[in-house]
């Protein structure tokens, strides 16, 4: 994580003092997918964090809305009895409690998650957070979006607690019974005083009002850059390579390397529609779009996702599910006059899989408008696995930023190379495997560093997303968004041959990993074409006792 290496004695950081974040807004508005997704980066940057939902509160001291008076979720005080005015009083106290616990207990930042929809409200808790010497942020979520909302209550409220055993329909009736109540006494934040953010339609306008310093400008940055359009991201290794032990030798892939990448395409659609069509969404309007490393074992293995355009060309190609579908497509120079612009054209040749002598930067759209170092190809139904399978529109992107750790000096050394000739660097790498920096090297510390730019992009793709990486640059992603402390970031096995299935959702993100490759680069000896022990620096993990491991799903 990008946090600073070092502590304060107040335990604060960018001397910011302690923020409060509430949230303002109608009833299904994504202040709960906002809240969660600012909570996780800011713990990502080191700074203490929790989002304190009253909602949650609520359901945890008194149960489901089934245990709860008809009349507790009525704002007319007139309509109310005694006792719910009492409970609802204590259920807030109680939640605000635990506020300024938080904070008391070293919590830099609270994001307060419930409607807070009168002025008077907002009033109350700025003044109780002013006397404490806590600032104070509104962060306002509007929206004019049927779809969001509908998307909103469908996707988050009616599978929560209070609509348990409920039919579907009614549920929704129901939600939006109350959002009309609440639409009754509801009173946007046109307040001057204190400093607030407006967001409309989770992302599509923003307006901030007496926002100061670096820490509540960088809260302003992430949010301009987040949505709440379901998409999924996927995760996989890059296949091997012919010399897998070597940094500084960006080698191709060995013939099996190849073998993987078909693999990896085929597991990818068929996993891919296959989510799609359990959840009722049409993909045929959506993009998978891949992102690689620069180094050419991680962007060729992306390469037969695109040998989908084949299939609108003017002559035919054949097609198999060996590599020779690579081949043949790699040594056939691709100019369709009478292709859809939307095509990719390539300049020169592909290199073939026992090519190594091309590079990655030799080929490039034509597309007007478009970056050199993406790839676009149009979708289609045709080839081997036509009958079930829709190949969808794809677009590859190299992320420089993406090449794996560095191992400086230690590169190509095994482990006991370095005990030998490095002892007291070795003694301190076991112990901070995160924080360590081998001679000439980076640190995971480092890497976490390099990584942020690709975060904030990860949080603006809209569309479903194949990382194509090496194991330490996947270990640093997959920390963040499952929200793991820095400590387990070394300790994080990601196999070759896994697909790692990331959903995120409002309460967070759900993560699944798929085997589907057992070919050489993923277990056995060196020599069989597995564990290569001279990049142990890049695969620690796969030699560390108890590490952490996602359960895989066969």
């Amino acid at each position: 994580m990008v946090a600073p290496l070092y502590t304060t004695d107040s335990g604060l950081l960018f001397h910011a003092g302690k923020i409060l974040v509430c949230t303002v807004g109608l009833p299904a508005r994504g202040k709960t997918h906002i809240s969660r997704a600012l909570e996780r980066y800011l713990r990502w940057t080191g700074v203490k964090t929790q989002v304190i939902s009253l909602g949650d509160y609520r359901r945890k001291v008194l149960g489901s809305a089934q245990n709860l008076p008809p009349d507790y979720f009525m704002l007319e005080q007139s309509g109310k009895s005694h006792q719910t005015v009492e409970l609802r009083q204590k259920i807030l106290e109680g939640c605000e409690q635990l506020i300024w616990d938080f904070f008391n207990s070293g919590g830099q930042v609270v994001i307060y998650d419930a409607n807070n929809g009168t002025r008077e409200k907002r009033q109350e808790i700025a003044e109780k957070a002013d006397k404490k010497k806590i600032h104070i942020v509104f962060l306002e979520s509007i929206c004019d979006n049927e779809d969001i909302i509908l998307s909103n209550i469908r996707g988050v409220k009616i599978s929560s607690p209070d609509y348990k055993g409920w039919n579907s329909e009614k549920a929704i009736e129901d939600y939006y019974r109350r959002i009309r109540d609440h639409e009754k006494h509801y009173e946007p934040v046109d307040e001057d005083k204190w400093p607030s953010i407006r967001i409309m339609n989770v992302g599509e306008r923003i307006m901030v009002n007496q926002i100061r310093g670096y820490l509540q400008s960088r809260i302003v940055f992430f949010l301009m850059n987040i949505h709440n359009r379901f998409r999924t991201i996927y995760f996989a290794r890059s296949g091997q390579s012919l010399i897998e032990h070597s940094y500084k030798a960006d080698s191709d892939l060995s013939p099996a390397g190849w073998e993987y990448a078909e693999k990896l395409k085929e597991f990818v659609l068929e996993r891919r529609q296959k989510s799609l069509e359990q959840r009722g969404i049409d993909g045929s309007d959506r993009r998978l779009v891949i992102w690689t490393s620069a180094r050419r074992r991680s962007h060729h293995t992306a390469w037969p996702f695109l040998t989908t355009v084949t299939s609108s060309l003017p002559f035919p190609i054949a097609h198999s599910h060996s590599t020779a579908s690579l081949s043949t497509l790699a040594k056939t120079s691709i100019l369709a006059p009478s292709a859809d612009p939307q095509l990719i054209n390539f300049r020169s040749e592909m290199p073939t899989p026992h090519d190594h002598t091309h590079d990655h930067k030799h080929h490039e759209t034509l597309e007007p408008g478009r970056r050199k170092d993406s790839i676009t190809s149009q979708g289609s139904s045709h080839g081997p696995s036509s009958h079930h399978l829709h190949y969808p529109r794809v677009k590859v992107i190299e992320k420089p930023q993406m090449s794996e750790i560095n191992p400086g000096v230690w590169d190509g050394m095994t482990p006991e190379q370095v005990r030998k000739y490095f002892p007291d660097e070795w003694e301190r790498f076991v112990r901070d495997p995160y924080a360590y920096r081998a001679p000439r090297a980076e640190s995971y510390h480092d890497l976490c560093v390099r990584l942020e730019p690709i975060l904030i992009e990860l949080e603006r793709e809209r569309e479903d997303l194949l990382i194509i990486g090496h194991a330490s640059v996947i270990r640093c992603i997959l920390a963040y968004l499952i929200g793991l402390p820095q400590s387990e970031i070394p300790a994080i096995e990601v196999a070759r041959g896994d697909l790692i299935e990331v959903v995120p959702t409002s309460y967070g993100v759900t993560s699944t990993a798929f085997h589907f490759w057992d070919g050489p680069g993923r277990k056995g000896d060196e020599g069989q074409g597995g564990k290569d022990e001279s990049n142990f620096y890049e695969n620690y993990a796969e030699d560390t006792r108890g590490k952490r491991k996602t359960d895989v799903a066969v």
